[in-house]
């Protein structure tokens, strides 16, 4: 065998590396609230798409959020633009919530608790 024909025996594949990682829901909430930082719906939906895939993939996760098929490949594509219900859904199957908390200390003008 070729060293280089070793070295990429030896790599693991992003995809596959990201999806091991993405079996811990402590993982998932870290890699969700990371891309929800990046004020990006592209890098958000894109995170979700990871942690669907990682968690057995579309298919299964839109029998367990009750939505079509169809409808959630739609959402999750690349264009998609999901419906605040439709993510809350997804996350909740797969044991997530979203949550607020504040940006700025001072946020609003006034102290937020």
């Amino acid at each position: 065998m070729k060293r280089n024909d070793r070295r990429k025996a030896l790599a693991t594949p992003y995809e596959d590396f990201l999806d091991k990682q993405l079996k811990s829901p402590r993982a998932c909430v870290s890699y969700l609230n990371a891309a929800l930082d990046q004020d990006d719906d592209e890098a958000f939906l894109l995170a979700l798409r990871d942690v669907a895939r990682a968690q057995g993939g579309l298919s299964r996760l839109s029998q367990m959020a009750k939505i079509h098929r169809v409808t959630l490949h739609r959402m999750m594509s690349r264009h998609g633009n999901p419906l605040l219900h439709n993510v809350t859904s997804i996350l909740h199957v797969m044991g997530l919530k979203l949550t607020v908390t504040p940006e700025h200390a001072h946020g609003l003008g006034r102290d937020v608790v």
